[in-house]
């Protein structure tokens, strides 16, 4: 059986941040797979954007199955 780490700090590495972002602001090869004026990010705590989707549930839903806790933040 495995023991989950949930410290303070193992908690915090986990941490995803999910905005909601306009389409017209990311790069042109992304815009050119969209017909959608926002997208919503999942980001690191370090600003690093590792996944865009259509809408917040998918964000929340993809977070969660690569074992990491989202946060909205706008």
């Amino acid at each position: 059986m495995a023991i989950e780490d949930k410290t303070p700090e193992a908690v915090q590495d986990r941490t995803v941040y999910v905005r909601q972002v306009a389409t017209a602001d990311l790069p042109q090869e992304v815009r050119d797979q969209t017909d959608q004026a926002m997208l919503y990010a999942i980001h690191t705590g370090s600003g690093e954007r590792i996944a865009l989707v259509a809408d917040r549930a998918t964000a929340f839903i993809v977070a969660r199955q690569n074992e990491m806790a989202p946060v909205s933040v706008h």
